[in-house]
């Protein structure tokens, strides 16, 4: 495979040459390759949508998309390595567009009693344009500081592995296979369980609440996209959430339970949803819950304060490297305009671009008509604060650990105690002021979502040669075309499910709206959410990095528990195989980034189908293999049916294909 690793002595910005010359000018912002790119946006951002709805969590898309740019391009008639750039440079932005939609902006239905009114396509799609355009803007002059001053410090393992992918793009037609044979493979389990309902979809046991352990809970969503997941983040993130599940659904329920059956009164918190038993005509006990009910009622806000803490924590502990970057970006924030450039390799975005566009975002969403900010000029200057600072933090840890670490929750949750401060502070604390804090938070959360697949495409584009104003204008184009999809998929899935339901239950979103609630009215359960911090606090003493430990303690154990076994399939391969297997473009995680795609996409077909009432015809195919799906056979077969997609995929990964 062709490489672009320098000596360690010579890592510097002077002594690096890319892959093509800065004096060579070859095919770059074409026709074809902004079309390609732009529909590679829409297909990835619906993807990402569903998955971020589902799992709480999203991964890059860089990868998968070089692979298939030159796939595709190849198939037209070839392509040059800048084009090919320019395809995945613009289908990125769909992706990180969507994650920071699903992780803030369905928040707006769970706020107020009009918060589903404030929830439409208008508002999604203006959101999504104003974050995702925000944060190409504001990374714009942090390219020196970070990207081309700190060649050789900041790994950007994503990045540098998607520039391996282009230079070798010569070998694209078996990358690609399997890319293909992973979205075949997901695409196919999940029309087989979803939408022919031949087999089950989660494997699900709790003990009985009369047992030694009562409601002791172990479900198992068996997606092919989860399993895709915990492949590409790796055993370790993965164990790490699973973890988090252990505790909340394995020790946390079974011990709540087992107090509360000794007490035989409502137990406060009282979840609004449980102030009335039918069976007793009053509210119900711990002792008359369910898992579900338990974990709604009262885990959940030990989970959201483990999150809470987790995400400051990781903020905190990146304060020199905020201090740093911020210092750099503000120092050199001339630098990358567009009139000094000397070499095509150093054009950006002229300088007064930047300015003016970012206040000019800020400006429209205070006197945008219809939104929940209109005429409020606090939420802009927050925006452009707050904006600033997380866009700079997201941009260098995207360097550290790439975009799908990228702990973008922390950031939101950051913004959002610090909006609600100030608006309690200012007495804001009535019912219309959740959404604007929730908007104020979603476009600082799509901003730094977008600005670090910014920062890692800017990378990319580094090492292989690119021009970055080509790349920075691309982005923007990804942007404005991702969006609207986006709000469409977006809203359909919440027509079609209802988000917070289990089809879609949005966690991160959720857990943004109980923070805001329960900031602004002042009523959040503060013993149940000290309990969390503390969990997270207990962790980092024991020099465990405890954000994924936090979410996995948020989100269903039905969700952690197959990312785990993903985690488990790409442990194995990398011991069977050695190091090789854990490239960031290795088979595997090619396979699991179609995996992940073709279950997202089917489910998205399968809404559709829910959607327009053909859904019966397909779903009889499983009523002719109902020992599939049934009983104790039916947990059998789906459990054997989920191993054999565990053996697919190491299968997958151990081939060699660069």
């Amino acid at each position: 495979m062709a490489t672009i690793a320098q000596p360690a002595a010579s890592r510097t910005s002077t002594a690096f040459q890319p892959y093509v010359s800065p004096t060579e000018s070859p095919a770059e912002f074409t026709a074809k390759a902004i079309l390609i790119g732009v529909l590679f946006g829409l297909l990835f951002g619906a993807s990402t949508v569903y998955l971020g709805l589902r799992a709480g969590l999203t991964v890059s898309a860089s990868i998968p998309i070089a692979v298939l740019a030159i796939s595709v391009l190849k198939k037209l008639g070839g392509s040059t390595i800048l084009e090919n750039n320019i395809v995945q440079t613009i289908g990125s932005a769909g992706e990180s567009v969507a994650g920071g939609v699903v992780f803030t902006i369905p928040a707006l239905i769970f706020l107020t009693p009009d918060g589903p009114a404030y929830f439409n396509y208008y508002q999604i799609s203006m959101l999504a344009f104003a974050g995702g355009i925000l944060g190409v803007l504001m990374m714009v002059p942090l390219r020196r500081a970070i990207i081309v001053k700190e060649h050789g410090v900041l790994p950007y393992p994503e990045g540098a592995a998607c520039a391996d992918v282009l230079i070798a793009g010569e070998r694209g037609g078996k990358l690609a296979s399997m890319v293909f044979g992973g979205v075949g493979v997901g695409a196919l389990w999940k029309a087989l369980s979803w939408v022919f309902n031949v087999f089950l979809t989660e494997l699900d046991y709790s003990t009985p609440r009369t047992s030694q352990f009562p409601n002791a809970t172990l479900n198992v969503d068996i997606s092919p996209e989860y399993m895709g997941v915990g492949y590409v983040i790796g055993p370790r993130i993965a164990a790490t959430m699973f973890a988090g599940g252990v505790l909340s659904w394995l020790v946390l329920l079974p011990l709540l339970s087992i107090l509360g059956s000794y007490i035989p009164v409502p137990f406060p918190p009282i979840h609004p949803n449980f102030a009335n038993n039918p069976a007793t005509g009053r509210p119900f006990t711990i002792a008359e819950m369910s898992a579900a009910q338990l974990w709604s009622a009262y885990i959940r806000y030990i989970g959201a304060g483990a999150v809470l803490a987790a995400g400051l924590l990781t903020l905190g502990r990146t304060l020199p490297t905020i201090v740093a970057s911020a210092r750099e970006g503000l120092k050199d924030f001339g630098a990358g305009a567009g009139g000094r450039a000397v070499l095509r390799t150093e054009r950006d975005t002229p300088t007064a671009v930047v300015i003016a566009g970012s206040l000019l975002l800020a400006i429209f969403l205070a006197v945008a008509p219809k939104m929940p900010t209109q005429g409020n000029f606090l939420a802009a200057i927050l925006v452009i604060v707050f904006g600033f600072l997380f866009v700079t933090v997201s941009s260098r840890i995207t360097g550290l650990i790439g975009t799908s670490s990228n702990p973008i929750s922390g950031m939101t949750i950051a913004t959002l105690i610090l909006t609600c401060l100030m608006f309690v502070a200012l007495g804001w604390t009535g019912n219309a002021y959740g959404p604007v804090a929730i908007c104020v938070g979603a476009v600082v959360c799509i901003a730094a979502a977008n600005a670090g697949g910014t920062s890692q495409d800017l990378k990319t584009g580094y090492l292989v040669g690119a021009t970055p104003i080509y790349q920075q204008i691309g982005l923007i184009i990804g942007v404005v075309t991702s969006a609207g999809v986006i709000g469409m998929t977006t809203l359909y899935l919440h027509r079609v499910f209802g988000i917070g339901t289990p089809a879609v239950p949005a966690p991160q979103a959720t857990l943004m709206a109980t923070i805001i609630k329960g900031l602004l009215s002042q009523n959040l359960p503060w013993g149940l959410v000290l309990v969390g911090v503390f969990i997270s606090v207990t962790l980092e003493l024991c020099g465990i990095r405890s954000l994924s430990f936090a979410v996995g303690s948020y989100l269903p154990i039905a969700t952690t528990a197959p990312i785990f076994a993903g985690g488990l399939v790409r442990a194995f391969v990398e011991r069977k195989t050695g190091a090789a297997a854990a490239s960031e473009v290795g088979a595997g995680t090619l396979f699991s980034s179609g995996l992940i795609a073709g279950g997202s996409l089917c489910g998205i077909l399968y809404a559709v189908l829910v959607g327009t009432g053909n859904i019966a015809a397909p779903q009889a195919i499983g009523n002719l293999v109902p020992f599939l799906r049934d009983g104790t056979s039916g947990y059998i077969a789906s459990a054997l049916l989920f191993l054999a997609l565990a053996v697919i995929l190491a299968r997958a990964a151990q081939k060699k294909v660069m």
